[in-house]
């Protein structure tokens, strides 16, 4: 049996399955597009001008303007994460899409790559709706905050990837209930999103650091929004692009194991 760990044979068929995937999100563009764009509004309305009236700058800075990076970074990991759980669960076992697509030359590899790739182009969407609405409020510096975009892809990647493993090894779509409640939504609120990292036990501080992916993406967000570098600019780096090669692997040959009967 194939290791997890072996690297997939991918070949540039897996294109082909993310255009599929883009062909069927154009078609219905009007329903994808106002939920980031309604989300920004929302997340800096109610958190950052109401709450933020009744806490002070943080670090310097004004609340609205810390928890901006924070609001790409959830999306980022939101769009991926649920597109390749129940998004991919979905084409594979409801609509068959997966029994279609490998009955042409392409393999189950190139099919779970492309999913793997679209996961990660829907953050991207969702941050480019995002980011001007973000503009409009003042709350990110230009043209650093461009930067989000590039960061949004890898990211998606590595988020795409997490779910994926999840997509795998479910024995049901009610079941992803679980990680998304007892996962997405812990590292939601314990990533230094709302507030610093510094604040929690120092525990939790290295489990967040160890183990949260979006404790680095949103401290990356907020270099790149704020155009300052900050003192775990290279860990966060090196984390991401580490755990981004994993989770590009890891789900490949699972889905192979699940699929191949």
């Amino acid at each position: 049996m194939t290791s997890v760990f072996s690297i997939p044979r991918v070949s540039r068929r897996a294109v082909m399955v993310w255009r599929r995937n883009l062909d069927v999100f154009c078609k219905t563009w009007k329903v994808n597009f106002f939920p980031p764009f309604v989300e920004a509004l929302l997340y800096l309305s109610a958190i950052g001008l109401g709450i933020g009236t009744y806490v002070g700058a943080i670090d310097g800075i004004p609340y609205v303007t810390y928890i901006a990076p924070a609001i790409l970074a959830i999306s980022v990991m939101n769009s991926a994460f649920f597109e390749c759980t129940y998004g991919s669960y979905v084409r594979m076992y409801y609509q068959k899409s997966f029994d279609a697509i490998i009955a042409t030359p392409l393999s189950i590899e190139d099919v779970i790559a492309g999913e793997l790739l679209w996961g990660a182009t829907r953050s991207v969407i969702s941050v480019a709706i995002m980011l001007p609405v973000l503009v409009a409020f003042g709350v990110v510096s230009l043209p650093f905050s461009l930067l989000a975009i590039p960061l949004a892809f890898v990211a998606g990647l590595l988020f795409a990837g997490i779910a994926m493993c999840f997509t795998a090894v479910t024995p049901g779509i009610d079941t992803l209930n679980y990680p998304a409640f007892l996962f997405i939504t812990p590292m939601m609120l314990f990533s230094g999103t709302f507030f610093p990292l510094a604040v929690m036990p120092a525990a939790l501080q290295y489990v967040a650091l160890a183990f949260f992916p979006l404790t680095h993406l949103v401290s990356l967000m907020r270099m790149a929004t704020l155009a300052a570098a900050g003192p775990l600019l290279l860990l966060n780096i090196v984390w991401i692009l580490a755990a981004t090669a994993v989770f590009w692997v890891i789900p490949i040959n699972l889905m192979r194991r699940r699929l191949i009967v």
